[in-house]
This record gives structure tokens, sequence and C-alpha cells, in this order.
């Protein structure tokens, strides 16, 4: 088994990778952290379907009862009223103190299950078990848990770890390929923003991961939560470095909550955020024309990636829902070179607007 340890200023806890992990789930669960009264696990009709008879042989081999709690696919359900929903049927089910949520599903899931795990008795213990390549390497490691506001992404939300991540590289072989294609687009972010030789080995072995070869994707995983890992150490709560996480989200963000989280999935909307940030760094002169040309290309080979109806203005518009904005300019991230990218607080209206047409250009020819 691979694993990378996530070690922070609150918390400490490993993110392990393996193929047909989920087979051996709970005595994984029962050799780290000691028995439970319960267990609850959130998850979607459709991944529960999938997956459940490995999912239960491995917690009735140790005699733990499990409770499945459902939340319907899709961004437009990350809210606060679901959590709301997901805490009664918990308590109506007597979950106490010492019970064990696990999130059992993609980034939504993920994101609500912390969320919950964090304001349910004021915090209960959880474990990610990601079941998308984009969960897998991203959302499920670092602690940030929330739900959407109709005004804009992420903005209600806690800082909550899990004790644990189980990634099962093997439950990836159900995975769309469309989905698998869009998880992807986090781990060129990823390398981008952070590792050259990494960015290097994707454009080498790009074709193989698309086609799932299992031994490639394990490897892919661990780097890319190395990457995370070691930015979440060094800023857990996102005042610094963290930051940079958010390459290609500002814009991304903005297009998802425009088109109503329905016409893209995120890891594509992030491409298109990070082509517009591509293109900001372009213009500033800041990132040389032909790296820029190896991160487009290497982004459209995970596509084509569909167009979607938006107008600049509006995009414009929404990204001062954003978190990262400032009051009088827009804190947005910036590829300087493959492998590095900074944070500035000083880009103006007029900058982003142009950058945004760029990329609604290029959506225009490029887009499906």
């Amino acid at each position: 088994m691979r694993s990378v340890w996530v070690k922070t200023n609150s918390a400490e806890y490993p993110v392990h990778i393996q193929p047909n992990l989920l087979g051996n789930l709970a005595g994984q669960i029962q050799l780290s952290y000691g028995k439970t009264s319960s267990v609850f696990v959130v998850t979607s009709p459709e991944i529960w379907e999938l997956w459940k008879e490995t999912f239960l042989a491995s917690f009735q081999k140790q005699k733990l009862d499990v409770h499945p709690l459902f939340v319907p696919p899709g961004e437009r359900h990350k809210r606060l009223s679901t959590v709301e929903r997901l805490a009664e049927e918990l308590s109506r089910a007597g979950a106490r103190r010492d019970t064990l949520l696990v999130a059992f599903g993609g980034g939504v899931i993920g994101d609500m299950t912390g969320f919950l795990a964090a304001i349910y008795m004021r915090g209960v213990r959880y474990i990610q078990v990601p079941t998308t390549y984009l969960a897998q390497i991203d959302s499920s490691v670092g602690g940030k848990t929330g739900v959407n506001l109709r005004t804009g992404k992420n903005l209600i939300g806690s800082f909550h770890h899990p004790v644990a991540v189980f990634c099962d590289p093997a439950i990836l072989s159900t995975l769309p390929s469309r989905e698998l294609r869009a998880g992807l687009v986090e781990t060129v972010k990823a390398a981008a923003l952070a590792d050259a030789t990494y960015f290097r080995w994707l454009e080498k072995n790009l074709d193989q991961l698309l086609k799932g070869e299992e031994k490639l994707l394990t490897e892919s995983i661990q780097r890319s939560v190395k990457i995370k890992a070691e930015i979440v150490a060094a800023d857990e709560h996102e005042s610094g470095p963290r930051m940079l996480l958010n390459l290609g989200h500002t814009v991304g963000h903005a297009i998802e909550a425009v088109t109503g989280y329905r016409s893209l999935l995120h890891g594509e909307a992030i491409a298109w955020g990070i082509l517009a940030a591509v293109s900001l760094s372009v213009e500033r002169s800041v990132l040389p024309p032909s790296e820029a040309k190896r991160i487009e290309d290497l982004l459209f080979r995970l596509g084509p990636f569909p167009k979607f109806r938006a107008s600049a203005k509006a995009l414009l518009d929404r990204t001062a829902a954003d978190k990262k904005h400032l009051q009088k300019s827009q804190r947005f991230v910036l590829p300087v070179t493959i492998g590095r990218a900074v944070v500035v607080e000083d880009v103006t209206p007029p900058e982003l607007l142009a950058a945004i047409q760029s990329m609604l250009r290029l959506a225009g020819e490029r887009g499906v």
C-alpha cells in the first residue's frame, strides 16, 4: 500500500492508495482507529448500487452495521438544506459522538460529509473514500468542507480534516471517460503550479492514463496527493501558499455558477479557468508563450471540453462573489513557468475581462 501523510498544525492523517482497497476497508479502519458504535455512509444511490456488495462484505467481516444515507448526484444538491436533512437522519438513527461518518463518493459528497461531520454534535470523526479521480487527488485531502450558496460556490463551510483517506484506483474502472478526463485537469493543474518533472511525466503518459492503466493511475494519484499535502502542510487555512491550489478556480467557479452547475463538470470548468489564467499570464509577460502552449496542449489532450453560454461581463461580475476577491482588485493565481505559480493581488477588472474574452474565443474555436 502506498501512503502519503498530511501533516498540519491541527491534524495528521494518512492518504492510503491501493487497488482493490475497498474490499478490506473495514479491516483497515478497525486496525487503525478501533471500534466505533456505528458507521454511517453518505453516498449517492448510483455509487451505492455499483459498490455496495464489496463495501458491505468488508464491514460484515468485522461485524459492523452500516447505515447508508443518500444524496442525489450533482452540484445543485450541495446545499445547507441537504446537510440539514442528513443531520436529521443521523439524529433519528441515534448517531452519537463516537459515530464514524464515511464519505463514499465524489467531491460533492466529500465536501458535504466533511461539513456534516464538523457540525453534527459539534464534531464527529469521518473518513474519505473518494470514488472519482478528482476527489482522490484533490478534494478529499486538506480538510476543506462546505456547501454552496446561490451567490457562489463553497461560501459556507469549515476546515475539518478526515482521520484518513482511502483511495482505491480500481473504483475508477466504472468511471465514465468524461469524468476521468475532467479529473485529470486537476492533475495538470497540480503539476503546472508545483512540479515540472511531473508535468513532463504527464505529457509522456497521458494517453495511457486516459485508458485507465491502473499502475499509472496509482502513481499519478500518489504524486498529485503529495503536491497537495506539501502545500496544505505549509498553509492549513489558506492564508498564503495554499491559495496556489486555486489556479483556474476563480474563473472556473464563475463558469459553474453562471451555467447553473449543469452544463460542465467541475474539472471542465476549471480547464477553461486555467486557460484564462494562462492568457492573463502571457499578457502580463510573466509566462513564456512556449510554456503557455504546453499547458494548453496538455489540457486539450484531455478534451474536447464542452462549450457553454455565458457573456464575458456575466463571468466577470460572478468573480466578485469569489472568496479570493479583494475590495478593489482580484486576487488571482498566475503560472509563471511550468512548475511554479504565484498569487497576485493587483488584477484589475479590465485585465480579467480581457482574459475571460480570450478564453471565450478559445472556447468558441475548440469547445464542442
